[in-house]
């Protein structure tokens, strides 16, 4: 098996060296490369990483780009593009993280692992560094929980035991022909790894959220990415009152049905019709979408409509006592 872990870079010398020793601790995994692409850089961070790397017990390939505006997007597809070049053998993979970001000693293993389940595998993230943000720990507790609540009346063989919500690029592992299928990482300024895991569920991919792959990731204000944490921590910093979230009741919703379009998948003929009852439309639209998809992944997230009315968005200390409430364990059952 053949390992390209992928990193964009721009001016990030300070961070790079945390980066690369916590690469060169890494335990219980085979070799790989590490792929850097440092992205409009006026700084040391190549003369760093040259002057380290035939110390490291890892192969470095190093390229450079320029570009006069920055473009999160356009960067991680580069270099992923250089880890597709990289690699080669039987089932390659290639993993996405970041420059600021450190990776737990057993990271590539853990990634390892779950790609040997699922075609995609997401790593949980720990903020360091910079100042708290208590509003952000609730969120990411909220989006776990619900992540949790989405998979008790979901359940898929491919998830781990205990979840997460993240789908950032800080930790996203990929079969190199899973990445190539899905076209790459948009060349967007920003949120390139959500629309990346909202194409891999429509293609009918496996996406495994496992809180075994572990990284930490600054906290830093001062980020890299446009739109990125380092951009929303400012918002959250400056806003000083509860966020708006999905209604936990909505995402629910959304659950039960996926979970009923799943279980149709396996008896198509005798289900369709239970099924457009629940999902409110006509039987030939539950043809035409089983017609154009491969698999019970594609059909459900392809076949379930949006909430009606939309989707609510409402105030956090709303949203966590609503979702404690269908938590309650008799529910969850009786869902």
């Amino acid at each position: 098996m053949s390992i390209a872990v992928c990193v964009p870079a721009r001016n990030e010398a300070a961070l790079l060296p945390r980066l690369l020793d916590a690469l060169a601790a890494q335990r219980d995994t085979l070799a790989f490369k590490l792929c850097l692409l440092l992205d409009s850089c006026t700084d040391a961070s190549e003369a760093i990483v040259r002057s380290r790397a035939t110390l490291l017990p890892f192969d470095t390939i190093i390229a450079t780009t320029f570009s006069e505006a920055p473009n999160a997007g356009l960067a991680r597809r580069k270099a992923m593009e250089i880890g597709l070049s990289a690699v080669n053998g039987e089932h390659p993979l290639i993993i996405s993280t970041d420059a600021d970001t450190v990776p737990d000693p057993r990271w590539l293993s853990a990634n390892r692992a779950a790609l040997d389940i699922a075609d995609i595998a997401t790593g949980s993230i720990e903020r360091i560094g910079g100042e708290a943000c208590p509003t952000q720990d609730r969120l990411e507790a909220y989006y776990d929980a619900l992540y949790a609540l989405r998979r008790a009346f979901d359940p898929v063989p491919w998830e781990a035991a205990k979840t997460h919500h993240y789908t950032s690029a800080a930790s996203l592992a990929f079969r190199a022909d899973a990445y190539r299928a899905l076209g790459g990482f948009a060349p967007i300024g920003h949120g390139e790894d959500g629309h990346i895991i909202d194409a891999a569920h429509r293609a009918g991919l496996r996406v495994r959220h496992d809180a075994a792959i572990r990284v930490r990731t600054s906290a830093r204000r001062d980020g890299r990415a446009v739109g990125g944490l380092a951009e929303h921590l400012r918002r959250l910093d400056a806003d000083g009152g509860e966020p708006l979230v999905a209604h936990p009741e909505d995402a629910a919703w959304r659950y039960r049905r996926y979970a009923a379009a799943r279980h149709a998948w396996d008896n198509m003929a005798a289900a369709r019709l239970a099924l457009a009852v629940l999902l409110a439309c006509e039987v030939a639209h539950i043809d035409r979408v089983a017609a154009d998809v491969e698999n019970a992944q594609a059909f459900a997230t392809r076949v379930v409509p949006d909430v009606p009315g939309g989707e609510r968005q409402v105030p956090l200390a709303d949203a966590e006592a609503a979702l404690a409430r269908l938590c309650v364990p008799d529910q969850v059952l009786a869902a």
